[in-house]
Formats: structure tokens, sequence, C-alpha cells
């Protein structure tokens, strides 16, 4: 079952959403082969710590997070992915790394890559390693008011 808090709220921001079962996937590309979609459509939920802050910055399975290019978007001092014992307590009801892309429930500031940000639907983890939402793009924008930052490489 995905996490209590996260359902709450999408019930409560009156979006649509589908959830799905699957084997357990540690991976966001593993979750897109599993799923049978692309890497483009699978969102990851990455952890960075900018200038001792930590915001959530969420990208598709299939890039890498540009940390140069996040540190001159945001003209910050300290870029640089936050160690999981730096974050792992501010998601309790998650297991480490399955994080839902919503930091707004977690007292975090969001930034999503603008590639994602293309995309029509999304996937992503709901807490746990074997269970995923899909939900459109727009509605995910709308509820969470992320900033959209051209901040990836793509393999």
């Amino acid at each position: 079952m995905p996490v209590r808090q996260l359902t709450e709220f999408l019930d409560s921001s009156n979006v649509s959403y589908t959830t799905n079962n699957h084997l357990p996937t540690y991976t966001a590309q593993d979750l897109a082969q599993t799923m049978h979609i692309s890497g483009h459509n699978v969102a990851k939920t990455i952890i960075v710590n900018i200038d001792n802050k930590l915001v959530m910055v969420v990208l598709p399975a299939c890039e890498e997070i540009n940390l140069s290019a996040l540190q001159d978007a945001l003209n910050a001092k300290h870029v640089e992915i936050a160690k999981e014992s730096a974050f792992e307590d501010c998601f309790p009801l998650c297991d480490t790394g399955s994080m839902p892309p919503f930091g707004n429930l977690y007292g975090m500031d969001v930034i999503v890559s603008s590639t994602l940000a293309h995309d029509e639907v999304i996937t992503f983890n709901a807490g746990n390693y074997t269970e995923v939402v899909n939900m459109s793009f727009a509605d995910y924008k709308k509820i969470v008011s992320p900033t959209v930052l051209n901040l990836t490489i793509t393999h």
C-alpha cells in the first residue's frame, strides 16, 4: 500500500492517479523496465544538499543530475548529493531511496528537471520498492509547485 500520507494528499488535492504493484526494484531504471515504460517517464527522487539545506530534485530515470548546472542556476556556493544518513529520518514511513517526489509533504523545496516537465504522465515510487503511482505531470506540478530547471545529463 502506498504511503498513507501520499494517498491522503493526492485524494485531498482532487487529482487523478493510479497505483500499481510490481516485483521489488531498487533503481528507477529497473522500475522502468519492470513496468515496461520509458525511463523518460519514471521520476526519480534525489536529495541534494544546497548550501546546507536539503532539497528534493526530481528527474527522469534515464538522466543524471548535473550538479554544476544546478549550482549555477541557483547561484549556490555548495551543491552535493546528500548522504542517506543526512535525510533518511526525513521520510519516516518510506523505504530509503523510494521517497515519492513530494518534498512539500516533508518540508523540502522541490526542483524538477525541465525534461520531466515535458511528460504527459509520470510514474514514481509510492514510498516503497513494490508500488508506484502514475499521474499527469500537470497535476503533479499543480499540487507541488516545483521549481523547473534544466539540470540533467541524458545517457
